[in-house]
Order: structure tokens, then C-alpha cells, then sequence
């Protein structure tokens, strides 16, 4: 067996209040995807910071090399073969990729007294690195700002390379990807692993653990748990080692009385993502809708909130006939939307909580034109009781709020106005297995206790198995398959999902 490259050794860290991590142990070996796992505030975020560099921990050891280390600073950790891609790209958007690539230690050219950047050695460089990693459509002059998301983490790996990183951190590196965004990382992360980089991998989507890691460590609040060749372990083991709980705990389904119906959509058309849909959602009823990427479920659900506006067919909310031209229309017929970005269409992230909860209603807390604080407060500390919302009160600023905890928010903005149907898209993207049940029961409880009729939309096959009583699936714009809770199978879902067959005119009518 290949001796590690990074040993950690009874790591303990604390802040004011909050005992981060509790004797943690870790290693990396060359070669491997060794992967971190946890729910939030289980101290992933601390421990890496810890290898990068930005914390010292008070007390354990760390090895490099067999010999003993302390990082200094994220500087220092990087000049030992340590490089960190968070979440948050940390790029300069207005410099090209050849420059963000070698920000810091660009090569240079001496004039007489005075040094100066080679640029066309830089840009050579930044091509080579670019080409090891096998990307070969990248312009190393163009503006990193102009660049999508997946690209702009294919130049943070780049800069890593460049560094010579022995050790490469990534920290949720799929969270903000499309799906061929994610092939394309996890090729680039096989080909460092057979080039003998060691590779620290954080994610709360378990099937990427089971893709590509070697190993898996596991940490529950601020406490070791184990580490496992991936090999041995089931995802239902991984849960219970995170949470402490079962698999089935995930999906907390409670019986509902299933009334009339709530919603109905008649043949809905918005080309090219939407052709002829037509389906209908009951009071209590929770009804999920699977897709691929591009098959038109988030634009279905946003036809029926307003957010796009249809070419043509008909909108009944209980029984009769509606015109949603704005989201303002879609609210005031009892139609709650929680969007798939919660940080960018859900939540001002800078306000408070009070402020996020009440922004679907502010004429029931203001009076001629003025918010009254005193009732957004009484109707924050109501959504903090009723949703579980951990929050030290109101006043909190959301964006300290957890990934669960500020779906939460966003849930709570909308039960405010009272709706009778709540579409949520990708209700638990971002959020750990913990926060997952959490949401999973808060979507129960509503469709149980109120009679809200849910559309769910959803990536993860198990959560739409897990949650809906009746599954539509959808496939170039329409909906090919629908099944009910007792007869769905992942395998009857995918096969719907993804056949390689083209719908032909007379299959859409008959659907």
C-alpha cells in the first residue's frame, strides 16, 4: 500500500463557542480520490482549511512527507504542493485564463534592471497545462468572466497544475454544473488521479463518491467517525455513519387524505421545451416530475408561475380556467413557487430572516405604505417554530443560514400566502442528508396537515420514488410516463427518461 503524502493526527480546533473538530483524523495518499463526508456544520470546511493553510489547528500533528508540518498560510500550504478549489471560485473575471492561471508567480523576463512578465511564455505554459488536462477548446486569452461555470473550474485546476499541487482539495465541485460540466470534471479528476495527484473530494451527492473515490472519511459534528475503502460500503451506510440514521429516514412520507383537485394543466405549449403537457396535481397530493436536463420540467413550472409565458393552452386552478401572464398572478390564485437557485431567485441573501419571510406578503405587515417590524417579526418567529428553522431569531442574516435551513426561508416566504399549491424545483439541491430529511418531512407535513397540493421536481430518482404519491416523467417537452407511488421503480422511471427513441407525432398523441 502507498504510504500517504499528508497524515492528520488528533486534530482539535475550537472558536469562540463551538468545539469545530474533536480529535479528527485524515490522510492522503498519491493516486487517490479520498472523500470527505458530512452534514453541515460536521466540520468539513473547517478540516480542509485546516490542510490549506487558513487555520492552525490547537492541537494534533500533520505530517508531509513523513516529516512534521504546520502551514503558516494558504501561501505557505501551496508551496509545499497544497491547492484548494472552493465552491466560490476565488478568479479575477476582467483577466484572462492565462493570467488567473499564473496569478502570483508569473514567469518573467529580465530587460537590464528591471523584470517583466514573459507573456508569451505565460501563455505558452497556460496552453501546455490546458492541453494535460485535455482541454483543448479554450482560448487562454479569453476573459475568464466570459466563461460558464465549468470552464471557469477548468482554469482553477489549471492554476493548481501550475503550482505544481501534489494535494488538490475540491469543495463541492459539481454544485453549480450542468451534467456534461460533470463528465468533463470527473474525467479531468481520473487523469490527475493516474498521474499521482491525491485528490480531496467533498460532496453531498453520494453517487460521485461511489464514482470516483478510492476511500471515504466521515465526520459528524466536529467528531471522526471512520474511514472505509468505498468498495465496502452501501450509500445506506454512509447515511447512518453522516446522520446516525437509516436510509429510510430519508424519506419520511406521511398517509394523505388526497382531495380534489388543486391544479390542472390542459395542452401546454412553449417551444421548444414544453409541447402539449397536460397533467393535474390534487389538495395533499405530492406529485413529482423526473426528467433529464432539457426535458422541460423547470420550464413547465415556470410557464404555470408566470415566469415564462405560454404560446398556448389552458391553466385551471379548482375547476376554473386562469390567466397567469406575471408571477404576481400565479401568487394571487394560491400558486407558491420555491425556484431551483434559492440564492439567487429565492432569497436576498444580505437581508435577515424576518425580511425573507414576509417579502410574499408585505401588505399584511405594513399600514399606508410603511412595513411595521412588530408584525414581521411575530410572523418570522411563527415560521421559525413551525418550519424548524435553526436560527438564532429572527434578525439573522440569511446568508449565515445553512443550505437547509435557508430552503427553509424560502418555504416559510411562501406559506405565508397561504397557498393551495407549492412548486418546488430541486426542493434539496446544495443541502447535506441531514437538512435532506428535514425538507422531505416539512413537504409531508404540509401535504398531510394543510391539504397543500406539491409539485415536485427533482434530479434524484430515490427523492421522487422517496416523496410523491403519483410520478410524471417528462421527455423532449412532454410527458411520456406516469406512475403511481406502488407501481414506480427506478428502473420503469429512468427507462422513461432517458429512451433513445424519438417521440414520433402519433406517440404524443397518444400520451
Amino acid at each position: 500500500m502507498t504510504e500517504p503524502i499528508l497524515v492528520l493526527r488528533d486534530i482539535e480546533k475550537r472558536f469562540p463557542g463551538v468545539h469545530a473538530l474533536r480529535g479528527v483524523r485524515f490522510d492522503v495518499r498519491p493516486g487517490e480520490v479520498h472523500a470527505l463526508l458530512g452534514e453541515n456544520g460536521a466540520g468539513k470546511s473547517t478540516l480542509i482549511k485546516v490542510i490549506s493553510g487558513v487555520y492552525q489547528p490547537d492541537s494534533g500533528t500533520m505530517t508531509l512527507d513523513g516529516q512534521p508540518v504546520q502551514f503558516s498560510s494558504p501561501n505557505d500550504a501551496q508551496r509545499r504542493g497544497i491547492a484548494t478549489i472552493y465552491q466560490e471560485l476565488g478568479l479575477y473575471p476582467e483577466l484572462t485564463v492565462a493570467e488567473n492561471i499564473f496569478m502570483g508567480h508569473a514567469p518573467r523576463r529580465r530587460f537590464g534592471p528591471f523584470s517583466l512578465i514573459d507573456w508569451p511564455t505565460m501563455e505558452a505554459r497556460a496552453r501546455a497545462i490546458l492541453t494535460e488536462l485535455n482541454i483543448h477548446d479554450m482560448n487562454v486569452r479569453s476573459r475568464v468572466g466570459a466563461l460558464n461555470v465549468g470552464n471557469r473550474q477548468r482554469v482553477e485546476i489549471a492554476k493548481a497544475l501550475s503550482l505544481n499541487a501534489r494535494i488538490l482539495i475540491m469543495d463541492e465541485p459539481t454544485a453549480a454544473l450542468t451534467e456534461a460540466d460533470v463528465e468533463q470534471l470527473f474525467g479531468i479528476v481520473r487523469l490527475l488521479r493516474a498521474r499521482g495527484v491525491g485528490i480531496v473530494y467533498i460532496s453531498h451527492r453520494l453517487q460521485e463518491v461511489f464514482e470516483l473515490a478510492d476511500r471515504v472519511t466521515v465526520l459528524r459534528d466536529g467528531s471522526y467517525v471512520d474511514t472505509r475503502p468505498v468498495a465496502d460500503v452501501t450509500e445506506g451506510d454512509l447515511i447512518n455513519m453522516m446522520v446516525g440514521r437509516t436510509i429510510e429516514d430519508l424519506f419520511p412520507k406521511m398517509p394523505a387524505q388526497i382531495g380534489e383537485v388543486v391544479l390542472e394543466v390542459r395542452d401546454l405549449w412553449r417551444e421548444p421545451h414544453t409541447r402539449g403537457v397536460s397533467f393535474h396535481v390534487r389538495a395533499g397530493e405530492i406529485v413529482g416530475i423526473a426528467g433529464l436536463v432539457g426535458s422541460g420540467r423547470s420550464e413547465t413550472a415556470q410557464l404555470i408561475f408566470g415566469t415564462l409565458q405560454a404560446d398556448r393552452g389552458e391553466i385551471l386552478i379548482d375547476g376554473r380556467p386562469v390567466k397567469i401572464r406575471r408571477p404576481a398572478d400565479a401568487v394571487a390564485h394560491g400558486i407558491a413557487y420555491v425556484p431551483e437557485d434559492r440564492g439567487q431567485q429565492g432569497l436576498v441573501k444580505a437581508m435577515t430572516l424576518r425580511e425573507n419571510s414576509t417579502m410574499a406578503v408585505l401588505s399584511k405587515v405594513s399600514r399606508l405604505g410603511f412595513l411595521q417590524p412588530g408584525k414581521e417579526k411575530i410572523m418570522a418567529l411563527e415560521a421559525i417554530q413551525q418550519l424548524g428553522i435553526r436560527a438564532t431569531g429572527p434578525e439573522q442574516v440569511v446568508n449565515k443560514l445553512s443550505g437547509g435551513n435557508q430552503q427553509k426561508v424560502v418555504v416559510s416566504k411562501w406559506m405565508a400566502s397561504r397557498p393551495r399549491l407549492l412548486i418546488m424545483d430541486e426542493p434539496t439541491r446544495g443541502v447535506d442528508v441531514g437538512a435532506k430529511s428535514e425538507i422531505h418531512r416539512l413537504m409531508s407535513q404540509l401535504a398531510a396537515e394543510t391539504g397543500l397540493g406539491i409539485l415536485m421536481i427533482s434530479s434524484e430518482l430515490p427523492e421522487v420514488l422517496g416523496m410523491s404519491d403519483r410520478i410524471l416523467v417528462m421527455r423532449e417537452g412532454r410527458i411520456v410516463a406516469e406512475f403511481d407511488r406502488a407501481e414506480a421503480t427506478q428502473e420503469r422511471i429512468a427507462a422513461a427518461m432517458m429512451s433513445s427513441e424519438p417521440l414520433a407525432e402519433k406517440e404524443a398523441a397518444a400520451i
